[in-house]
């Protein structure tokens, strides 16, 4: 039987983090060896917290050190407990701080997906401030940004994180492991109440299938009432043929997404700035969005230096019909969101439909009518939507109706 085990990180240029080490013992009581530059402030409350866990994992012999890079509780926490795993597996009660007042869910089938943020799900640092960049996703990322040694500590550090940080007006989203690696993941994290699951790699109908069972019989026994929206992504050859069956499968898919790193990689192709070799298979997955009724995402553009191919990426993007687009660094939210924002054309259509409908509902008439030309309703809700985005991209005020076109 192990004796000793660690988990978490520490060291030059490591931040908000921590790494914890415990050797089991069988006498000599609890011994709390703490190296914090914070030590005067906080490491009487390290210690206790410290102190606290291992009495509930059952350890009163223990020595436990912790060099401390300015890590909050949960992540001390989170830490702690993934050591005590690797010492002595899964089959231990999870250790849970009291979760915060207050977080802001935000979840909405049809909510604004234009740029959705990837972060690390192993490093904590980039999570605490992520929600004031202003995207409208935070991805808090299991997948391919953590090392396979460390996805039993990002779990756990990932299900903390949810609990305690606020991502303001984002919506909360989480990307699983493949199975059956994802199965463990969705254990930890459903109970925190996520807005939105991503889940990788998906070639069959059966693939969402399998996570949504999965999500339901969770859902069952923790009596969780809040939705929670699947975007499967799509990163191979196999699944971009099962497209349609995949953005049907079931109704808590709300957007369909594409991986094109993989996806290229799948049919042996280099990806391209131009994107030639995936066109078939943007064309693909966009259908088969619309034909299901959910969104399409558009993939992530890996270099963040470049904002002006950026931009026009985007802009490509929303031509072909697409709604949003990964982004890898902060500074790429603000370029995608310009690109996605409706242009000067496309507000002043969508406000002559709006002003037609309302006209038409103030007179009682059911048929809603633009000059010569009828207006059914998926129209004018396109229009309403392009109005709403307008508003929030700061290109209308939201009394536009009331003060007219010279505001």
């Amino acid at each position: 039987m192990k004796t000793k085990a660690e988990a978490g990180r520490a060291g030059t240029g490591v931040r908000s983090d921590c790494c914890v080490g415990i050797e089991m013992r069988d006498e000599g009581g609890i011994a709390i060896e703490l190296r914090s530059k914070v030590d005067m402030l906080y490491g009487r409350s390290i210690r206790a917290l410290a102190t606290e866990l291992c009495m509930h994992f059952g350890m009163p012999h223990a020595v436990v050190t912790i060099d401390d890079s300015g890590a909050l509780p949960y992540t001390i926490a989170a830490r702690f407990e993934a050591a005590v795993r690797r010492l002595r597996g899964d089959d231990v009660p999870p250790f849970l701080l009291p979760e915060r007042e207050g977080i802001r869910r935000h979840g909405a089938r049809d909510r604004f997906r234009r740029s959705r943020l990837y972060l690390p799900g192993n490093d904590p640092k980039l999570a605490i401030n992520a929600g004031i960049h202003g995207a409208d996703g935070i991805i808090l990322d299991l997948e391919d940004s953590v090392s396979p040694v460390e996805k039993d500590a990002a779990r756990l550090l990932v299900r903390n994180t949810l609990r305690e940080v606020d991502f303001g007006g984002a919506e909360r989203m989480v990307r699983i492991n493949q199975a059956p690696m994802g199965m463990l993941d969705l254990d930890a994290v459903i109970p925190q109440r996520p807005g939105l699951i991503l889940i990788p790699k998906v070639e069959t109908d059966r693939d969402v299938l399998a996570v949504q069972e999965r999500i339901d019989g969770i859902r069952e026994r923790e009596g969780i009432e809040e939705d929670i929206y699947l975007m499967p992504i799509v990163e191979s050859a196999k699944g971009a043929v099962n497209a349609a069956a995949i953005a049907m499968a079931s109704p808590a898919v709300v957007a369909l997404a594409i991986g094109l790193e993989d996806y290229t990689a799948d049919i042996g192709a280099e990806r391209t700035l131009e994107g030639r070799e995936s066109f078939w298979m943007r064309g693909a997955v966009l259908n088969a969005a619309r034909a299901a009724g959910v969104q399409a995402i558009d993939t992530v553009f890996s270099d963040v230096d470049d904002m002006e191919a950026l931009f026009e990426s985007v802009r490509e993007a929303k031509a072909l019909g697409f709604d949003g687009k990964g982004c890898i660094h902060p500074r790429q939210i603000a370029v995608v969101h310009r690109g996605f924002a409706p242009t000067d054309a496309e507000i002043d259509k969508a406000k002559c439909i709006v002003r037609a409908f309302d006209d038409a509902e103030r007179s009682g008439l059911g048929v809603v009518s633009l000059g010569s030309k009828m207006i059914d309703p998926p129209v004018v809700k396109r229009a309403l939507r392009t109005i709403t985005l307008a508003v929030k991209s700061g290109l209308l005020s939201e009394d536009w109706m009331e003060v007219g076109d010279e505001a």
